[in-house]
């Protein structure tokens, strides 16, 4: 059985016969024509499935299968959207999906490292950060301090410690939290949540879905 995480920009595989085979990555624009998964999840996931499964329940499945704590919040922070589960005494008792304020937070994050030429593993966090509600819109305040004299490394920064702060709001702001997403490799983006952070990388989903073809149930629709 191949399972599929089909997210904005990047999609991830794990092929469950596969003898000692880990998850795999692939840039959504490079996924060939006619590929066909078992069981799939994410923003594209019902185009390429014979069965999907709603992103938030493979998230919340993913948690419970890498989360041995009775109380916590996962966060998960995608390309295009950002979601989180909460649970309390071992059960589910809260969930969000954001698409508005969300808006293409992750994919604005890796756009603007690569047309800026910046590497987050070097930029510090910094002192003062911006109001950021959506991706898109929020980068004019980076335009706004370049043009008044900040450096851009530093602008950027400071960007993207809004886009954090906005996400941890988002999730209740919890004292810790875990997080889940591309973003787990993001030093600067890591390090500009106000609480305790434990990444626990890009296959949570996936490991939802693995959850979920172990126990098939009704939680599950045809394509």
């Amino acid at each position: 059985m191949i399972l599929g995480d089909f997210g904005t920009s990047y999609c991830k595989f794990l092929d469950l016969a596969a003898p000692n085979g880990g998850p795999t990555i692939m840039a959504t624009k490079e996924l060939p024509k006619g590929l066909r998964v078992d069981l799939a999840t994410g923003h594209n996931g019902k185009r390429f499935a014979d069965r999907y499964i709603n992103e938030l329940i493979a998230l919340a499945r993913g948690g419970e299968t890498l989360i041995r704590d009775e109380e916590y919040v996962l966060l998960d922070c995608g390309s295009r959207d950002i979601k989180f589960i909460k649970y309390q005494n071992g059960k589910l008792a809260d969930m969000g999906w954001n698409a508005e304020c969300g808006a293409s937070m992750g994919f604005t994050i890796e756009l603007l490292e690569r047309y800026y030429d910046l590497d987050y593993a070097h930029l510090q966090v910094p002192e003062q950060t911006f109001s950021v509600t959506c991706g898109v819109l929020g980068m004019s305040d980076i335009f706004d301090a370049v043009i008044s004299g900040v450096p851009v490394a530093e602008a950027v920064a400071r960007f993207v410690k809004g886009i954090a702060i906005n996400a941890y709001r988002f999730a209740g702001s919890p004292a810790k939290l875990y997080l889940s997403g591309g973003l787990c490799d993001n030093p600067l983006f890591m390090g500009s949540f106000p609480c305790q952070v434990t990444p626990l990388g890009r296959f949570v989903l996936l490991r939802g879905l693995e959850a979920s073809a172990a126990t098939p149930s009704s939680d599950s629709e045809p394509r």
